[in-house]
């Protein structure tokens, strides 16, 4: 069996510092907050290049309380793409807002930025650009259309930890949230997520919101929620993140292979944007003539775990159906919802596997 995603490997590199981690936080009690939560937002802060961490409970809190931050309340408006995971869009309905979609790029299926700022009415509030796969979004476009205007724009980076545009890395134009479920660059070993941004006052009000809205035991400011990253996940996100550049260089040289292998293949390989260092968080190829499910199953029948990111727009999804959008409304999304196919991809994957998955899709596509 080859993975879409190999946990098993990247813990035993870190093992013996996990569980040394694990005895230092049991020994001191500190299971919400500590020395190790500390420590890690301090880590993450400068490994991102960005003045402020705050460790929340999870990726989607970590995308609410960003937009909450920002001052996304009931009635507002939020633009997002419509493919991305379903958390982007329960984050804002969670913060009060009104979830509004537009399409993505064709080929590299990161927001449309001009569909996004054509977007833009006197109700929005916020725009969420998600950096997919592990490469970010023309974040700098978004700022100069939205010059001029109190929109403010959050970064879904649960993606793209260590990805950089033009030199710099997600959030450091302001306020961005990311996840550390198991499967991402920088995993834990259950949910934990972070708010990364350059101002002090965000960065507080994150941390107060999470804290029941204090800082302090019983006073409360604000109605927040509890949120907040425990010592034992922290423990496993300073071991993996010390690795973590290591491990996405051999993301990204695992990725030229496969673009080198599935070169002869009728397939359309996946496209870096100009600019933009990818940390190839997920590598899809896109499968035409309506074949992908059929192709996903010969995959996994041969014991390759491949996948589908993602394989229902959010405007077709039950949840969002009182949006009021149609089949239709946004042709590039719903293209890659129905030919997007993710294959394995981990730093510990070996080139026989690669080599093997490639023949497998070879015959899968006949």
């Amino acid at each position: 069996m080859i993975p879409l995603v190999d946990l098993a490997a990247a813990h035993a590199e870190v093992a013996e510092e996990v569980e040394a981690g694990f005895k230092r936080v049991i020994a001191g009690t500190a299971f919400i907050g500590g020395t190790e939560v500390t420590a890690f937002e301090e880590e993450y802060a400068a490994f991102s290049e960005i003045e402020h961490c705050v460790g929340v409970a999870n990726g989607t809190d970590a995308v609410e309380l960003a937009l909450r931050a920002v001052g996304v309340g009931p009635g507002d408006e939020v633009i997002l793409p419509a493919n991305t995971f379903i958390a982007t869009a329960e984050a804002v309905a969670r913060a009060g807002g009104r979830v509004v979609l537009v399409d993505c790029d064709p080929t590299t299926y990161l927001i449309d930025v001009d569909a996004a700022l054509a977007a833009v009415t006197p109700a929005t509030r916020a725009i969420v650009p998600v950096h997919l796969y592990g490469q970010l979004a023309e974040v700098e476009r978004l700022h100069e259309g939205l010059a001029g205007t109190d929109v403010a724009i959050v970064e879904d980076a649960a993606q793209c930890q260590g990805a950089t545009r033009n030199g710099r890395g997600a959030g450091v134009a302001g306020i961005a949230a990311t996840s550390f479920y198991p499967g991402k660059n920088l995993g834990a070993y259950g949910d934990a997520g972070a708010v990364v941004t350059t101002s002090a006052d965000l960065a507080l009000t994150v941390r107060t919101i999470a804290n029941h809205g204090g800082l302090t035991k019983y006073a409360h400011d604000l109605v927040g929620v509890n949120s907040r990253l425990d010592g034992l996940q922290a423990v496993v996100l300073r071991a993996k993140l010390a690795r973590l550049a290591g491990w996405n260089e051999l993301r990204r040289a695992a990725a030229a292979r496969y673009d080198e292998l599935l070169a002869p293949l009728d397939v359309v390989r996946p496209v870096t944007l100009d600019g933009n260092v990818h940390v190839w968080h997920i590598y899809c190829v896109r499968i035409p003539g309506g074949r992908r499910d059929e192709v996903l199953a010969a995959l996994n029948a041969a014991r390759i775990g491949a996948g589908i990111h993602y394989p229902v727009p959010v405007h077709l999804t039950g949840a969002f159906a009182d949006l009021g959008y149609r089949l239709g409304d946004f042709p590039h999304a719903e293209r890659a919802a129905d030919e997007l196919l993710s294959l394995p991809i981990y730093p510990q994957i070996t080139a026989d596997q690669q080599d093997r998955v490639v023949r497998e899709l070879a015959a899968a596509l006949g």
